[in-house]
């Protein structure tokens, strides 16, 4: 198998109100541009890829009598298996963490130091739950 052309295309994000996500993302991360959506009214499905005028995507999913999963803290996210935070990489921490906070987004950590010498990171949680985590690089 050829593995020279794989790039990252989009995160897909199970929601429980599409609408609502879709409102806050557009405020949080500029996710403003509808790139596909799609409705399956026999399936209880509804969907919306969201693109950034930079080309990062992420596509919300509602899906009728789907089952909430939220962790507290990153450690409590690691203790399932499966994914469970989408990280960004971010210019300005403290900027971006703000931004998402007065968008509507929870503290979950304050921005800190990371492992990772000279980097820096926070998490926040969208308002269903989903955890984020911003990265600053040096």
């Amino acid at each position: 198998m050829n593995t020279t052309n794989i790039n990252f295309d989009h995160v897909g994000l199970s929601v429980a109100d599409l609408d609502r996500q879709r409102d806050f993302y557009a405020r949080a991360l500029e996710l403003t541009e509808l790139e596909e959506h799609l409705e399956l009214p026999e399936a209880q499905i509804r969907t919306a890829i969201l693109r950034r005028a930079d080309g990062l995507k992420l596509e919300l999913i509602e899906r009728g009598g789907s089952r909430p999963q939220e962790f507290a803290t990153p450690y409590d996210g690691a203790a399932t298996q499966g994914y469970f935070h989408w990280a960004l990489s971010v210019d300005d921490l403290d900027a971006t963490f703000g931004h998402l906070l007065d968008a509507g987004a929870t503290e979950v950590s304050a921005p800190a130091p990371a492992a990772r010498p000279g980097a820096r990171f926070a998490y926040v949680k969208d308002p269903e739950g989903n955890l984020l985590e911003l990265i600053q690089r040096t």
